[in-house]
């Protein structure tokens, strides 16, 4: 796998570590346009690793991909968007939540209108889904199923990763019928938060932590249950009746040297092809369906404007200092700094 970067450092630090450690995908096609090839800097978060790896390759085979070569990072969300923010050089930012993105337009790293485009900038979407081990022996189907007694959870830490923040939301939602009741949705949060036992710093580690034997269920996009499946790993998943659209957002950042090649990558990205191979990935394409593929449509499917939006999501739960989540991991004993990651309480 590629590089994977666990945060626990300051973000200059961080930064220096994401720059030093990135993966480089070359390509050796000869010719091109004129001036030579040129490097593209990705940086994104953990889970799509192997669809942008294939997506890559398959765009340095058009012609305008042909003198192209990448640098890759993956990691947490917000650890590689605050990587960005303090220095790590990006061309291209793809990260699992928006905020992520809007933390780089308040830096003047990318511009204000990145989500002007026909899909709001936005490049795939999912779901959050509950995967457990193969024949789910503790017949866990529902968001009640893991607050069970005994039920032992696997999730990141929301402080590092953005997929944890969008498996919270998609319980919450789920058990506050859509944030009309707030109090229910957040003492389900603490119930579930105390039956998990460690809290990774991406969604990608999390699967890790699972396959390796910790836990009873685990929740996660779709696109990495697929994953698993497709890798060999023994799991069931069960697409909840309520649950929460994931929307992962993309931008060509404001200093890229290349920001034409680059826009020519997120075009592709949203091309015919490009959309097959996110699909074949496990990620529900954006914009025009695919050929041949199908995802199944929850009947109580919500979005993250149900709940208010992300300005409003974020700070009522995310905030370090006042949020609700913020409160629930501090009364658990949990990290809510930035590049969070500690396990969970006791033994836990």
């Amino acid at each position: 796998m590629g590089t994977r970067i666990f945060a626990g450092v300051a973000a200059l630090a961080l930064a220096a570590a994401l720059a030093g450690c990135a993966g480089t995908v070359n390509a050796d096609n000869g010719g091109g346009a004129s001036g030579g090839p040129v490097t593209l800097s990705l940086v994104a978060y953990s889970t799509p690793q192997a669809a942008y790896e294939a997506l890559i390759k398959a765009f340095q085979a058009t012609p305008e991909g042909r003198n192209v070569r990448f640098t890759q990072s993956y990691g947490g969300s917000g650890d590689q968007s605050r990587a960005v923010g303090a220095g790590l050089s990006a061309d291209i930012v793809a990260f699992s939540l928006e905020p992520d993105i809007t933390r780089l337009v308040t830096a003047k790293l990318v511009a204000p209108d990145w989500n002007a485009d026909a899909t709001k900038g936005m490049v795939t979407d999912s779901v959050v889904v509950i995967a457990t081990r193969k024949g789910n022996p503790k017949g866990i189907r529902t968001w009640d199923d893991l607050v069970r007694p005994g039920v032992q959870v696997i999730t990141p830490n929301p402080f590092a990763s953005g997929g944890a923040r969008w498996n919270l939301l998609a319980g919450y939602g789920a058990k506050s019928n859509k944030g009309a009741d707030k109090a229910a949705g957040l003492a389900y949060l603490e119930a579930l938060l105390r039956n998990v036992p460690v809290q990774d710093t991406s969604a990608r580690a999390s699967l890790q932590t699972f396959a390796g034997g910790k836990g009873d269920a685990i929740i996660s996009y779709e696109n990495e249950a697929i994953f698993a499946q497709q890798h060999g790993q023994a799991l069931d998943y069960t697409v909840p009746d309520d649950t929460i659209l994931i929307e992962n957002p993309i931008a060509v950042t404001t200093n890229s040297a290349h920001p034409t090649q680059a826009k020519a990558f997120l075009a592709f990205l949203h091309s015919a092809q490009g959309r097959k191979i996110f699909a074949d990935h496990g990620y529900r394409p954006v914009g025009q369906a695919v050929t041949g593929v199908g995802f199944p449509t929850p009947a109580g499917l919500f979005t993250i404007k149900d709940l208010g939006g992300w300005s409003k999501v974020s700070k009522e739960f995310f905030d370090p200092g006042t949020g609700s989540v913020a409160a629930i991991e501090q009364k658990l004993g949990v990290s809510t700094a930035s590049g969070g990651g500690t396990p969970s309480p006791s033994g836990k």
